[in-house]
């Protein structure tokens, strides 16, 4: 009798010289699955826990791994602070285990103990990942284990000649949900406003209650918009009918929405070379991702690599190693920095509050662009005397951001013999 994994079995006679060729065992083989203690079959293993392939997790275009348990384990709350490139995830079994101290389960990558980012590990190089819920399951972790374990587990050499696979991945990144709809129109933002005096005038019995909200509408006191952005004077933008005056010219009407937001290019190309034969596996890959975020001005680099050498000596002796290098770069600023946010930086706050009569740069009289003596384009921060914005004044979002450069990059490295 002949057998090997995932061949058929053969009966052969004996003789001198054999050539036996096995042919591929078409019977589906049970599922094994990797526990605390090395692996088991699924239908023996009698503690609570899920299994997540590597055909799920390719599928998931993220900078972290455990993203892809989002929505495909129960039980398992996977939440992020941020919606920036590379940011962290918080991950929840069967929620909180304790008031004070960490709720986040134990990380185990190939039989050790992870503490890094989990940006840092390459969707692409794990086989599978398996979330241990209960205390059986935990049982070899102790204390560690007692929010839960999550075990990833990285590709190895598959029995073969070798395969190299290069795969490249393009896409964008773009906000899920859409601004509200709101004024964008200068004209349309004065009548309004005009609506809204003439209507405190009559509630106070004031005579001619038209001519005051044109009077009042754009003064640097009281309720006044202090910005005039038309070509005719400020008592004049809108007539006392309510009217936009018609022969007033918009200079200049930016768009907050469009100057913080766009669609940032996400690219990844990963390359891995892999094959085994009954004495040797090996696994090599290299990966490169760049993911721009939506918001200018953020985005996330990470350049990584690994390698798996395993080889049977003899029956009594294997040695194999697995080792890891990653670099990442993260790009921020204090609009994508949650605990840096004030109402003034903060884009999605701003981008939906300010009126379009308010500018993102300073301009001259005619509606130029405005520079400094470096050659630098000026923001406005509603400061200008005569000009106080009363919404957000003193600060411009974009005018900070582009001042605020804030760079985090890291090298991470790590190796295991056995």
């Amino acid at each position: 009798m002949v057998s090997f994994i995932g061949m058929a079995t053969q009966e052969v006679n004996i003789k001198a010289n054999l050539n036996i060729v096995l042919k591929s065992d078409t019977e589906q083989l049970e599922e094994v699955m990797v526990v605390a203690y090395g692996t088991a079959k699924k239908s023996s293993f009698t503690g609570s826990a899920a299994v997540v392939k590597n055909d799920k997790i390719e599928k998931m275009q993220t900078s972290d791994v455990t993203k892809a348990l989002a929505g495909a384990v129960s039980g398992v709350q996977i939440t992020t602070a941020s919606g920036a490139p590379g940011s962290g995830t918080s991950i929840r079994v069967r929620g909180l285990g304790s008031i004070n101290a960490s709720s986040e389960p134990l990380i185990v990558v190939d039989g050790s103990p992870f503490d890094g980012d989990l940006s840092m590990i390459n969707s692409q190089d794990v086989e599978s990942m398996t979330v241990l819920k209960d205390a059986a399951a935990n049982a070899l972790y102790g204390a560690r284990g007692a929010n839960g374990v999550v075990l990833i587990t990285t590709k190895r050499g598959k029995i073969g000649k070798a395969t190299i696979t290069v795969d490249a991945k393009w896409g964008s990144n773009s906000r899920g949900v859409p601004e509200y709809d709101v004024m964008r129109d200068p004209a349309t933002y004065y009548t309004t406003y005009w609506r809204e005096l003439k209507g405190m005038y009559e509630a106070n019995g004031e005579a001619n209650p038209g001519q005051l909200a044109s009077n009042a509408l754009i003064t640097d006191s009281g309720s006044g918009l202090s910005y005039n952005v038309t070509t005719v004077g400020n008592n004049e933008v809108v007539l006392p009918d309510g009217t936009f005056n018609p022969n007033a010219r918009i200079k200049y009407a930016d768009n907050w929405e469009k100057e913080m937001f766009h669609s940032g290019l996400r690219q990844e190309y990963n390359v891995n070379m892999n094959g085994a034969n009954e004495k040797t596996s090996y696994y090599l890959s290299f990966g490169y991702l760049d993911d721009e975020g939506y918001i200018v001005k953020s985005g996330f680099t990470r350049y990584s690599a690994r390698l798996r050498l395993e080889h049977q000596f003899n029956k009594n002796i294997k040695m194999g190693g697995n080792f890891a290098y990653v670099n990442t770069s993260t790009v921020a600023t204090s609009a994508t920095e949650e605990q840096d946010q004030t109402a003034g930086t903060n884009m999605f706050y701003v981008s939906r509050t300010m009126a379009p009569i308010y500018p993102i740069y300073k301009r001259d009289e005619n509606g130029n662009f405005m520079y400094d003596s470096h050659g630098r384009i000026v923001y406005d921060y509603g400061d200008t005397p005569g000009m106080q914005r009363p919404v957000s004044g003193n600060s411009n979002a974009l005018g900070s951001q582009s001042l605020d450069d804030r760079k985090n990059g890291k090298d991470y490295f790590s190796g295991n013999m056995f």
